[in-house]
């Protein structure tokens, strides 16, 4: 069985105004069988959602969980969280059998198990309730064995590794292995058990043995001095006797620390795997049959990037188990497959499976192939812009800083494809039905239409209507490609440089960088012409020419009076770089 959809109404982040609709849930979110990936921005609701599941069927490791006034959206008197369990199996379904539903009919029906939790709060009181079960609105409540098959195993964020592995009363490690079938219902008869009934004779030996000539050995003299002081506080007829702890199995297993051999004084990096180690072993124990839910927030907690890596392999793996992730990390995003991926995003969180983006089977592959760890910033974004090459990504910065924006304090990340196939990533935004994804994406591209071409041994100027035709007809294509919240903002004239080129604010900062990189091109006779021809050749160093322009511009910033003037002016030929900029930060 696994956790297959969940839908709240009214909890914290995921909620409006009025009264709770049954059918018009504030989140509707359907999982997969194996591993789900929460990610977004900070407070996008990623954390909600882990402890919206933990509320409904808390943990194996008993961690204290109740409702919270913080629960409620905010002035909302009521909030409900539903949970539905797919694919029971018969040993699953013995153990709901009074609370399930069912979907199809006769031998094609398949068991489905649906709880809820609805809290409600009067006068600033919450009032107590429990977990329900059944396909109707309200259900029944369950019973304490049900709930035990129910609960999650949930490692917090920033977790306690080193606290949870050594020895101690109730430790994490002693519950996991006692639930283990090398343990559980063999509390007599287990070798481990046998191994301690030895060791406490042994010690009992110790504090009561003499030497040949009948004098104490070392324990049995502490034992005596002790003796001495006991029979001066009771009488002559009391004495001491040391005892090893109980042999119960429970407590034997609280004397066990994990480490990892080899390894005197482990860091929290490796703690952590071995916390997460341990914690697979109890999800995958075969005299089990419950649900194996994991719940792990800030997976790369303590983790250096090649180690979230082989976690994140590691739980691709696994099967017959769910996972549900949450992350921060473009390591690991960037690592998974696209379909394991949820974004949060706008009081909403969107699947990333192939029935609700726009995706196709070549794009996943492609994105599978060359989605890295810089591109891989777009999933942590308030704003999204995509460029094509690096020019632009050196550029747009210090663009957005002459027209008083700040794209990392805006949240806007800049990702460079480094190629014209936009589509791959654009459409991660793209859903098949409503709600649509928020994220403004604005993608930076060429027209691409070449105001000169070569005749023979030189190059010619092309008729400048026939230019203008084409690019107006280009730059309707581009624009008419525009879907949901992806929108594209296209050079009017060209390429990036030849707009530059073009540009009142930036003509004279652009031919100061071209001629201050390529010394040895002859830039005064027709300054044009001979950059139509390093374009057409690929001969133009566009990179380290966006580099000197955006220092120019930055240097210009802190200048009492500034010399590069209007960048904003709707009329420039960079004005469509500006636009992007707005779009993407929400201007």
């Amino acid at each position: 069985m696994y956790l297959s959809n969940i839908k709240l109404w009214n909890y914290r982040k995921f909620g409006a105004m009025g009264e709770i609709d049954l059918a018009k849930p504030h989140l509707d979110l359907n999982l997969t069988k194996g591993l789900n990936v929460i990610i977004g921005e900070n407070d996008s609701g990623k954390t909600a959602i882990v402890d919206a599941i933990k509320l409904v069927l808390k943990t194996h490791s008993y961690d204290y969980i109740r409702v919270d006034d913080k629960d409620f959206h905010k002035e909302a008197n009521r909030f409900r969280i539903e949970l539905t369990f797919d694919s029971l199996n018969p040993d699953e379904a013995k153990n709901f059998t009074e609370w399930l539903g069912w979907n199809g009919s006769g031998a094609d029906a398949k068991p489905f198990l649906k709880l809820n939790y609805d809290v409600k709060r009067q006068a600033d009181k919450i009032i107590p309730t429990d977990v329900k079960a059944g396909v109707d609105e309200d259900g029944y409540l369950l019973t304490a064995e049900a709930k035990e098959y129910l609960k999650a195993t949930y490692l917090k964020p920033l977790r306690d590794a080193e606290n949870e592995l050594i020895a101690k009363r109730n430790s994490r490690l002693s519950q996991i292995l006692l639930g283990d079938e090398a343990f559980k219902g063999k509390e007599k008869d287990n070798d481990l058990v046998k191994i301690f009934s030895g060791l406490k004779e042994e010690l009992e030996k110790y504090f009561n043995e003499v030497d040949e000539a009948g004098q104490p050995k070392q324990g049995k003299q502490i034992k005596d001095k002790i003796d001495g002081y006991i029979k001066s506080f009771y009488s002559n007829d009391n004495e001491s006797e040391f005892e090893s702890t109980s042999t119960d199995i429970k407590s034997i297993l609280e004397k066990l620390t994990l480490t990892l051999k080899g390894e005197p004084n482990p860091g929290l990096g490796t703690l952590n795997r071995l916390f997460m180690a341990a914690e697979l072993l109890h999800l995958t124990k075969s005299n089990w049959s419950g649900l194996r839910l994991g719940l792990v927030e800030e997976l790369e907690a303590h983790l250096h990037p090649q180690a979230q890596m082989q976690v994140i392999e590691a739980f691709q793996k696994q099967k017959d188990i769910q996972l549900i992730l949450t992350t921060h990390s473009p390591n690991l995003a960037s690592k998974l497959k696209l379909e394991s991926l949820i974004i949060c995003n706008n009081a909403n969180a969107f699947s990333m499976g192939d029935t609700y983006t726009k995706l196709g089977k070549d794009n996943y592959k492609f994105l599978e192939k060359f989605l890295d760890t810089t591109k891989a910033n777009l999933f942590f974004a308030k704003g999204v812009i995509l460029v094509e090459g690096w020019a632009e990504e050196i550029l747009l910065p210090s663009i957005a800083k002459a027209i008083g924006i700040n794209l990392t304090e805006k949240g806007v990340s800049i990702v460079n494809i480094g190629h014209t196939g936009f589509d791959h990533y654009a459409k991660i935004y793209l859903r098949q039905a409503e709600p649509n994804m928020t994220v403004p994406v604005a993608v930076i591209t060429d027209s691409d239409i070449r105001e000169y071409e070569k005749s023979g041994d030189d190059f010619v100027k092309r008729d400048t209507q026939t230019v203008q035709q084409e690019s107006q007809e280009k730059l309707a294509t581009l624009n008419g490609k525009a879907e949901q919240c992806v929108k594209y903002f296209p050079a009017p004239n060209w390429t990036l440089e030849y707009s530059l080129f073009k540009s009142t604010c930036l003509k004279t900062t652009f031919e100061t960088s071209v001629k201050k990189i390529h010394t040895g091109t002859d830039w005064n006779t027709d300054f044009e012409k001979a950059l139509a021809i390093k374009l057409i050749n690929k001969g133009l160093k566009k990179t380290e020419i966006a580099y000197q322009i955006a220092n120019a511009i930055d240097e210009d910033l802190i200048k009492e009076v500034r010399t590069i003037l209007n960048v904003d002016d709707s009329n420039d030929t960079v004005n469509y770089l500006v636009k992007a900029i707005k779009y993407a930060t929400g201007n």
